[in-house]
């Protein structure tokens, strides 16, 4: 205690420069959580992939009702707001064994969903298409609620429907999911197209005629490089992890990774358990008769490492997948627990502007070079009429 806090009855002289020595050493804690919150006022906190919609087809019946209150799913209103949610992505997602007009008409049910969201809840939630609508949100105190389609599955291969996507608001398309699509390969199936088909390119090019973001989470290597060999418009991975850390299939290789620089385009690191933990997908994918290994924050921490050492500081962000699969690592299993990461990272030397980057404005950027087109002031023609 320094004499400044002893009262003064029984004030004991301290060796000179002891106080100013104290004062002059912050504390470790205080300091990385005032970094945080230096951070999440550059930038919002914008994730790239929730998959609430479809908890809420399963399990609720696509009811809006209640959801402002405590949930035993991965997302709620309350830890929205206590996870500092500045821009959601709501992935407009049916699994890829549902084919046919049955996706397309399950697509169009969650895409309703998330607007039915917002309609519900006017002063928590407001749709937003462009880096405009994000920063709109914010200054309302509102969450942004952009949306994603997850797998191109979902289009029933059909560009017509991937055009009316696109009037509805959704701003990217995950170009596979577990299982090839007709013309593009998936990064857990076995290869079919060597990538991409030649009708798989020319969705690749509608898709930047459209402004839509090529979502590269889920395919196979060799679709990502395919699609950044074609693509004239940043690509996100909008939930994925870095293959270097877990070699898992769904996690990027660090070629591909390598080529966002270029690209200006941005990773979305995800905390799906068994992409984060070697150990954990093991366990994943054996008998399970064993508990599962713990995995860590600092687990996701040393992906979101890794993503910046090899594409920047410019190409990377986050995508946890809510709601996508049944675990979490500790601390962060829930949307609640995004300040927790920021603060590890925070603590490993991270700035306000590098934390402030990877919280939202880089993806952010990347909504901001696709606005024009995506807003219809690109003019040209399709080529791909059915």
């Amino acid at each position: 205690m320094s004499a400044r806090h002893t009262p003064s009855s029984v004030a004991v002289a301290a060796p000179a420069g002891t106080a100013a020595r104290h004062r002059a050493v912050p504390d470790p804690v205080d300091t990385a959580q005032a970094t945080v919150a230096a951070a999440l006022d550059l930038a919002p906190l914008i994730d790239g992939h929730n998959d609430w919609a479809w908890e809420c087809r399963e399990n609720r019946g696509y009811s809006v009702e209640g959801l402002d209150g405590h949930l035993d799913t991965d997302t709620d209103i309350a830890r929205l707001r206590a996870g500092r949610m500045g821009g959601q992505f709501w992935s407009v997602y049916v699994e890829d064994t549902l084919i046919g007009a049955d996706a397309v008409q399950g697509t169009l049910e969650q895409v309703d969903w998330v607007y039915r969201l917002a309609a519900r809840y006017p002063e928590t939630f407001v749709i937003a298409t462009s880096a405009a609508g994000v920063e709109g949100a914010r200054a309302s105190g509102r969450i942004a609620s952009l949306l994603g389609a997850e797998g191109a599955h979902s289009l029933n291969d059909s560009p017509a429907v991937l055009r009316m996507l696109a009037r509805l608001g959704v701003r990217y398309l995950t170009l596979t999911h577990v299982h090839n699509t007709s013309w593009a390969d998936s990064g857990t199936d076995e290869p079919v197209h060597n990538g991409l088909s030649p009708r798989g390119v020319e969705y690749i090019r509608e898709l930047n005629r459209l402004g839509m973001l090529v979502d590269l989470s889920h395919v196979s290597p060799a679709t990502a490089h395919a699609a950044l060999d074609i693509t004239s418009a940043p690509v996100i991975f909008s939930h994925s992890a870095c293959h270097a850390v877990t070699a898992h299939p769904r996690n990027v290789p660090d070629d591909v990774l390598a080529r966002l620089a270029d690209n200006d385009g941005v990773l979305m690191v995800t905390f799906v358990p068994q992409f984060v933990s070697a150990a954990y997908a093991e366990w994943f994918g054996g008998d399970k008769s064993a508990p599962a290994p713990r995995v860590t924050l600092a687990q996701v921490a040393n992906h979101v490492e890794h993503a910046r050492e090899t594409a920047g500081i410019r190409h990377i962000g986050l995508g946890g997948d809510f709601d996508g699969t049944d675990e979490f690592p500790e601390q962060l299993d829930g949307v609640d627990g995004y300040p927790a990461l920021l603060l590890e990272l925070a603590r490993r030397g991270w700035s306000a502007a590098e934390l402030a980057a990877l919280a939202g404005a880089n993806v952010l950027r990347v909504l901001r070079a696709t606005d024009a087109a995506f807003g219809g002031d690109d003019s040209a023609l399709t080529r791909l009429s059915r």
